[in-house]
């Protein structure tokens, strides 16, 4: 039991453990995003799509992230 909880304690991404203390103009990742809403990356994009997700920002060609203002912003609207 206790290397379970070890194993699953190393997979959090730091950005989760640490998401309220992140500041609103950071940036996150879709493997926090994952764990923020608790669902896979099909239905993260999903959500994207039907509006029910803040559309990431491209920091780069190859980097998607989105906006922890929006994020937190989304997730209070949702939990209302």
């Amino acid at each position: 039991m206790q290397q379970l909880k070890s194993e699953l304690t190393q997979t959090i991404p730091e950005a989760l453990k640490n998401f309220d203390q992140l500041p609103d103009s950071a940036y996150i990742r879709l493997p926090v995003m994952k764990g923020l809403y608790g669902v896979s990356s099909s239905s993260i994009w999903r959500g994207v799509k039907n509006s029910t997700i803040p559309k990431p920002v491209k920091l780069t060609e190859r980097t998607t992230a989105w906006s922890v203002r929006l994020v937190r912003a989304a997730l209070a609207a949702k939990a209302v």
